[in-house]
């Protein structure tokens, strides 16, 4: 089966600014992430640059921030915790979409056989819509952060994420699934399908994994940088 969703790398580069929320103990932080995104599936070879590279878009997203170290109902800091010092909830809506196709040794070899063929003509791809929360955990103090203009809040987080994802697959050698059109490989039946492939639509659970920082623009905006794995539970 090709596996259009089984992990992929992301370099988000964000803003974020603190809004006023009526809710006490905490306030919210709002803003938009875009980047580069690096699809890994069954299209291209397993730890090939070019692979990597090639089949690399671009997503686009909004984030929300619970900062549990501002109490916006009052204006003030938070009595001092371990937890609302270095701890941030982070909820996340984003959208990406992503054309694959092979690369690396098989599909450059000039040795003239069909099959180089086949695996030249392929084409894929995949819209994949996330929605999801991660707790993001932060070394250094959120409340000095806040506080300092020019300073940086290095983080990790872990969490979890559902997905749609609308995948297309075809050749432009013509229809997949003749002996003609399609790799040999992708003709036998797997995961249910009559082929190693399909096209059909559905949902996927993933976790989240970002290491990365903010760094403090103004009071009210920071600018985010940060790099994510997400694996896919399924093909």
């Amino acid at each position: 089966m090709i596996k259009y969703l089984l992990l992929t790398f992301f370099v988000l580069v964000g803003f974020s600014n603190n809004s006023i929320a009526q809710f006490d103990g905490f306030s919210h932080e709002v803003g938009v992430i875009t980047g580069p995104i690096a699809l890994q599936s069954d299209y291209g070879e397993r730890n090939d640059l070019k692979t990597n590279v090639g089949n690399t878009s671009v997503g686009i997203g909004i984030v929300d921030y619970l900062n549990f170290a501002f109490d916006s109902s009052c204006l003030c800091y938070t009595p001092m915790s371990f937890f609302n010092n270095h701890f941030k909830l982070r909820s996340e809506l984003s959208y990406s979409y992503t054309e694959l196709k092979h690369f690396g040794y098989w599909v450059e070899k000039n040795n003239g056989t069909s099959t180089v063929e086949q695996l030249r003509g392929m084409r894929a791809n995949t819209h994949i819509l996330n929605a999801g929360m991660q707790l993001e955990f932060y070394p250094l103090s959120v409340r000095d952060f806040t506080t300092i203009e020019g300073s940086f809040g290095p983080y990790v987080s872990l969490g979890a994420q559902f997905s749609y994802y609308n995948p297309d697959t075809y050749s432009l050698m013509g229809p997949l699934g003749t002996v003609q059109n399609t790799y040999p490989n992708y003709l036998t039946p797997s995961d249910g399908q009559p082929h190693g492939y399909t096209s059909d639509a559905g949902n996927v659970f993933s976790v989240v994994s970002s290491v990365g920082t903010r760094y403090k623009l103004t009071p009210i905006s920071d600018l985010l940088v940060d790099l994510r794995f997400q694996y896919f539970n399924s093909n």
